[in-house]
């Protein structure tokens, strides 16, 4: 898997996921957890992962729905 996305804004990983999954790629994000360490003040970013076979996909899904300065360069 490689990373799509690296944010402290839920709504955005939220997005994403949706757009993903609508898409029919799986994702998963990574570090969701994490906010149990930082005390839920969200400085810790998560990180959502895919496939690297549909990785181009996924950022021209990112682009289409104009967050495209979220995604992670290679």
């Amino acid at each position: 898997m490689i990373e799509l996305i690296r944010t402290n804004d839920a709504v955005i990983i939220s997005f994403v996921e949706s757009l993903m999954r609508d898409a029919g790629i799986a994702c998963f994000v990574a570090d969701e957890n994490m906010s149990v360490l930082d005390g839920s003040i969200g400085i810790l970013p998560r990180r959502v992962m895919v496939d690297a076979d549909k990785a181009d996909a996924a950022r021209r899904i990112l682009t289409d729905a104009g967050i495209a300065n979220e995604i992670r360069r290679k």
